[in-house]
């Protein structure tokens, strides 16, 4: 027996030994690959050698392997099912098979903090019901995640250690982005496929944090020498280096969209976020390789920015940055959540409730990339149209397919006169005949300007279908 073991070990060792085929993290056990598609395999095997593939569900590819061993290759996958399938990769020194494979639906999830905080929350930061909605994954084996661990680097960096999870067990489920499990446990269901997700998330980034240097040197507010990314205080918000540390580890993966969750970081900086993010999406999607994906994004949510000041107005400026990003960026849409935070969470930057976030996400990939038109995806939003009548503002809304849903106790509005002071709104009605909210003020005779939750932290209550809140606006521009 003891003569048996070591030369099975021996072997073991030999078939090891000889094996060169080599895969990124992400190519691995476990993982969903993108339903209808030609989906990417890539690694390292024997140099300029031939790399065959060959699948559970028949498809095959073959490749020859440059002269470092590097290969990229693809395979056309079949419609999304709950069976298990196999991928297996060969070259003359040997064979490795991926197991435990989905067919489904993949998308990438990217941002900063609120994107990474994992169901378990942060020190001082909870998700509600995060722990039992861990708890309960179970029930969902159809989604799995792959997180790409958090990493600051001025060298691209091409894989990592991590690997594919599924909701077996409970602690791997605790770890999962909040926002992103929530938006995949609605689209499974929904689609009746398998669903993936690549979490790619660095608390307290800033948009030049996921660019390369092709793109900040064009801007002149950014160092991105060596020297100068290290000069930026705090780390977490330096340029470069998210991108270079993360982002290649899993872009080249086969994805259906992307969602975004970012921009806390860029408060105060809201002139030049627009563009920005609009450069950072054309990047990624160029690097992806896969077209205009859809970019689905979330509006940061109410917060005292400027040291704990709720009436200032520096959040409430990145907020329309990021809505104006929209008509920027083709194939795109953002979600508010002007009504996704509790009262007390005036100075966290974490909000609790993720749930409403990462469903509302996924109410826009339903709507716009999967085509149930019926479903409705965006709240209300300021037409641009307003006049005056009689001492009252009456505001025409936009994205009101299913109405405005709240008629009675509309909170969050503020009309000024002609000396620019602000009060709030002590009359606000719904002309439904006409879509129309009117606005008054017993301080102001003569409207000239109405702002929406246009604060720091300012929470509204003007919705539309499925609960979407009224975008923050505001008809002046001072």
């Amino acid at each position: 027996m003891k003569n048996r073991f070591t030369l099975a070990a021996l072997l073991l060792c030999s078939t090891i030994a000889n094996a060169t085929i080599k895969l990124p993290a992400v190519i691995g056990d476990n993982m969903v690959v993108q339903q209808n598609a030609d989906v990417r395999l890539w690694g390292n095997a024997a140099a300029n050698g031939e790399v065959k593939i060959s699948t559970s569900w028949g498809a095959t590819a073959s490749v020859k392997a440059d002269k470092e061993g590097k290969f990229l290759t693809t395979v056309k996958t079949q419609a999304g099912s709950y069976d298990e399938q196999s991928i297996t990769i060969t070259d003359k020194d040997g064979s490795v098979t991926l197991n435990n494979i989905l067919v489904g639906e993949v998308w990438f999830a990217g941002g900063q903090s609120n994107m990474e905080m994992p169901l378990k929350g942060f020190g001082g930061c909870i998700v509600k019901d995060g722990v039992d909605e861990a708890i309960q994954a179970e029930q969902y084996p159809a989604i799995r995640f792959f997180t790409v661990p958090k990493l600051h680097s001025f060298e691209d960096v091409t894989d990592c250690n991590s690997a594919w999870k599924t909701t077996k067990n409970f602690s791997d489920v605790m770890e999962f982005s909040a926002t992103a499990w929530y938006f995949a446990r609605n689209l499974q269901p929904a689609l009746d496929v398998p669903v993936g997700i690549v979490v790619c998330a660095y608390g307290g980034s800033r948009v030049e944090s996921w660019m390369p240097e092709s793109l900040l040197k064009n801007y002149a507010d950014i160092d991105y020498s060596k020297e100068g990314v290290e000069r930026y205080q705090p780390d977490w918000e330096r340029p470069l280096v998210a991108y270079k540390g993360m982002f290649h580890v899993a872009h080249q993966f086969t994805y259906r969209g992307i969602i975004y969750y970012q921009g806390c970081s860029n408060v105060g900086r809201h002139e030049t976020y627009a563009e920005r993010l609009a450069d950072m999406v054309k990047q990624w999607r160029g690097e992806m390789g896969l077209g205009e994906i859809p970019f689905y994004y979330v509006e940061i949510a109410p917060y005292a920015y400027d040291g704990d000041n709720a009436e200032g107005i520096s959040g409430a400026l990145l907020r329309e940055a990021q809505y104006k990003a929209q008509d920027l960026i083709p194939n795109s849409g953002m979600i508010s959540t002007n009504n996704a935070v509790l009262p007390f969470e005036v100075v966290n930057i974490h909000p609790q409730l993720k749930q409403p976030v990462g469903a509302r996400l996924s109410y826009l990939a339903l709507n716009k990339t999967y085509g149930y038109k019926y479903l409705c995806c965006q709240g209300p939003i300021f037409s641009g149209q307003w006049e005056v009548k009689d001492g009252e503002a009456w505001i025409k809304m936009g994205n009101i397919t299913h109405g405005i849903c709240r008629n009675y106790d509309i909170q969050g509005f503020e009309v000024a006169g002609e000396d620019k002071v602000f009060y709030a709104a002590d009359k606000v009605w719904v002309h439904w005949q006409t879509d129309e909210v009117v606005v008054s003020s017993e301080k102001v005779s003569k409207p000239v300007a109405v702002r929406y939750c246009f604060k720091n932290f300012q929470i509204g209550t003007l919705i539309g279908g499925n609960d979407l809140p009224c975008v923050p606006f505001r008809t002046d521009n001072w």
